[in-house]
């Protein structure tokens, strides 16, 4: 085949393995980046339509304009274009840049509101295509106990994807260009025929119906193609092709769903190889190479999705974390730093700081020192960058996994998530003393239990009622996700990006934790200090005296960080208890994007002394000013929390003062790169990076205009700093900036 011309062969060819085609096939890189280009007059202009765009939609509100007249889906719109003439990669979600699209199949109702929120109403052939139709939100409701929507109610259970599409879900957006969808077509009809012969159980039936699915909408991509007058039909036969099929399918998966993170995974060796192809071909050169990757990163930029008030409100600063993953070590140990991660990370220069998409580095011990550097520059001029820990999370996942949403691992093409939020189990403390009942509203919601009196707190007293009803939450956690996702299967099932996977997958259902750092800062100070509970006029524990000092998470003290691991492991072992949907498996994420603000609005006083109302900290950081001991020793507190219960993931996000990283630019990329090592190698998982002074973020709140473009690591993700409502700029401002190491 001319497409497969000068590719080194082997099993890729017989069967469907891009990992086998891009290990035998990518070129390491480990010099510096003198050789990347910058922008483009061609790339400059499309750039600044975009920008002129962006500009417009922030003044309308946040949302330019949305179609209330059609159904989103892949072939629903035509053609779009940003400026058609002088695009080198082309397709947009609908015909216009930055217009919204209706995708009801998740929850009709959401969509209603959503439209309803920036002016517009449904036409009236949605309002009557979906009259009869039954929505995923719709069947998830239908079989909701009264438990499991007094826990949603009273925020127990956070985050949950039963009204909107669940994410998450990674798409192997390689294979359209490796292969073409016509060899995908085939190879899914040969595992229709070969399930085919199985016995007729559930699951085969299933997975039979789910396979038709995924041919249709396999077969709408291409058409969806032709539009944009290209035949994906067959392979890529060079860079610029590979790129456009690439981006073609990640394009249907994100036209077909709104899910929180539809990422994009890991392509920079991937492209990479067509790349010096062509630059030994002579048909492409460096200044070429940038412009494919800058086109790209624009349409990525551009993603967007019809959100509800109530569901910005849980993710703040409208992102879609469009998930890259770069660099990490293959298993034969080479480093798969290319110049094409390089290339991504130069459009945070060519194109300026942006929240899109969501760049994650694979960091590892082995990567070529120039790459590290590069990175620790990019962090700190952008802070649009975050890292996660390759040499820890390649045990389980091998050399070919992608980042989902903010820090979570899969096998690209091989396992799927079932995405689930989080349980608040802050608030499962003062439920485990309250007997039972929500100490905001009153109601009972757990089994009914013994309300702990108004005297001094004995720890074992607690620990033994906190584990009693932290397995009861950890059941309903586990069945209320089995809903989930059996509803969103039947009705918001995911048809390409499904079809861009091994036809039977490894499922995963992720599971997370808010308020970790209160709950273990609460046991902390009932254990070391004196806590007594007081009651109000109902006889609930609505606050707490606190006597004497106790250890807080985020100082290196093993007397409290061995309770964070506790914590962390316990719940995970209570959720296994309890069998997952098509039998995935559990994993577990402490993570809180930016909803641990709306998470602390719903849990009342705890006992470490955070009040009524106030925010949790982000991910699996300390508290807020309680890491008193400098930067080191908040990271070392965080790496202790142990990632083999914790597979979704651990989020840190730090903040540093450039100060405190040194006094030049050489000095400050030094100590970020021994940071970043150092943290790595006691099995940290992950660490966003800020490097900037609180006063830039309060002058920013104070005059928006003087910074458009300002980037900021929240948890897990980036988001542009004006784009976050008023209170979570402020939780954002009140962090620990460490200012000495």
């Amino acid at each position: 085949m001319s497409e497969w011309r000068g590719f080194q062969f082997g099993s890729w060819n017989d069967r469907i393995d891009v990992r086998n085609f891009v290990s035998l096939n990518y070129t390491p890189y480990g010099g510096d980046s003198s050789f990347l280009c910058a922008l483009t007059p061609r790339t400059r202009s499309v750039k600044e339509e975009f920008e002129r765009l962006l500009a417009l939609e922030n003044e309308k509100g946040g949302v330019l304009d949305v179609d209330t007249q059609r159904v989103s889906s892949l072939l629903t719109f035509e053609p779009g274009y940003i400026k058609k003439d002088e695009e080198l990669i082309v397709g947009l979600q609908t015909d216009r840049p930055l217009k919204r699209a209706v995708n009801p199949f998740a929850g009709y109702r959401n969509a209603v509101q959503a439209c309803r929120a920036y002016g517009y109403e449904i036409g009236e052939s949605i309002q009557n295509e979906f009259k009869y139709r039954t929505t995923h939100n719709t069947g998830v409701f239908r079989v909701y106990t009264d438990t499991m929507k007094k826990a949603r109610h009273a925020g127990v259970l956070t985050g949950l994807p039963d009204a909107y599409a669940r994410g998450r879900i990674i798409g192997d957006y390689r294979r359209v260009a490796l292969y073409g969808m016509d060899r995908l077509i085939r190879e899914r009809q040969e595992d229709k025929k070969r399930i085919s012969e199985r016995e007729m159980t559930d699951e085969t039936i299933r997975l039979l119906e789910d396979i038709e699915r995924q041919l249709e909408f396999m077969k709408q991509l291409i058409t969806m193609a032709e539009s944009y007058g290209y035949d994906i039909s067959r392979p890529a036969q060079n860079a610029r092709e590979a790129v456009q099929w690439l981006y073609f399918g990640y394009l249907g998966a994100v036209k077909e769903q709104n899910g929180a993170a539809n990422s994009i995974g890991r392509i920079s060796a991937f492209l990479d190889i067509y790349f010096e192809r062509d630059l030994r071909e002579g048909v492409l050169d460096e200044e070429g190479a940038q412009e494919l990757i800058d086109d790209l990163v624009i349409k990525l930029r551009a993603v967007r999705h019809l959100r509800t008030p109530e569901y910005n409100d849980l993710f703040a600063g409208d992102p879609v974390w469009v998930t890259l993953s770069l660099a990490g070590v293959g298993e034969d140990g080479r480093a798969m730093v290319t110049k094409t991660c390089y290339r991504f990370l130069q459009t945070l220069y060519n194109l300026g700081p942006s929240a899109e998409p969501n760049i994650t580095v694979l960091w590892s011990s082995a990567l070529p020192d120039p790459f590290k550097e590069f990175c620790c520059k990019v962090s700190i001029d952008t802070d649009s960058i975050q890292y996660e820990n390759d040499d820890l999370m390649r045990r389980d996942y091998g050399d070919d996994y992608s980042i989902a949403c903010c820090v979570s691992a899969m096998k690209t093409g091989k396992q799927m998530q079932f995405f689930g939020a989080r349980c608040n189990l802050a608030k499962v403390l003062l439920m485990a003393l309250n007997g039972g009942k929500d100490e905001i509203h009153g109601e009972q919601i757990a089994p009914e239990g013994e309300i702990f009196p108004e005297e001094p707190l004995v720890y074992e007293r607690v620990l033994e009622a906190f584990c009693r009803y932290a397995s009861w939450m950890a059941k309903l956690y586990v069945n209320t996700m089995n809903v989930i996702h059996y509803m969103h299967d039947r009705y918001a099932y995911e048809r390409l990006m499904m079809s861009l996977h091994d036809v039977e997958p490894e499922r995963l259902m992720a599971f997370g934790i808010s308020g970790f750092s209160v709950l273990t800062d609460s046991l902390s100070a009932i254990r070391f200090a004196k806590v007594t509970p007081i009651k109000d006029e109902r006889g609930l524990i609505v606050d707490f005296e606190i006597e004497g000092d106790f250890p807080k998470f985020g100082n290196d003290d093993d007397r409290v960080d061995d309770i964070a691991r506790w914590v962390a492991r316990f719940f995970y072992e209570e959720l296994r208890k309890t069998p997952a949907y098509r039998g995935a498996k559990h994993t577990l994420s402490i993570l809180t994007i930016t909803s641990n603000v709306v998470y602390g609005k719903k849990t009342g006083s705890t006992p470490d002394g955070r009040k009524k109302g106030e925010p949790f900290a982000p991910g699996a950081n300390p508290m807020h000013g309680r890491d008193a001991e400098g930067a080191l020793a908040s990271l070392n507190s965080v790496s202790k929390v142990p990632f083999d219960c914790c597979r979704d993931g651990i989020s840190n996000t730090f903040s540093v003062t450039p100060a405190a990283l040194g006094g030049d630019e050489g000095a400050r990329i030094q100590n970020l790169k021994q940071i970043l090592d150092g943290y790595f190698s006691q099995n940290a998982h992950h660490l966003n990076v800020n490097v900037l002074n609180r006063e830039k973020l309060i002058e920013a709140m104070e005059n928006p205009a003087r910074y458009p473009s300002l980037t900021i690591r929240v948890s897990g993700y980036a988001v542009n700093f004006n784009k976050l409502t008023k209170d979570k700029q402020l939780e954002v401002i009140s962090r620990t900036f460490h200012e000495k190491m």
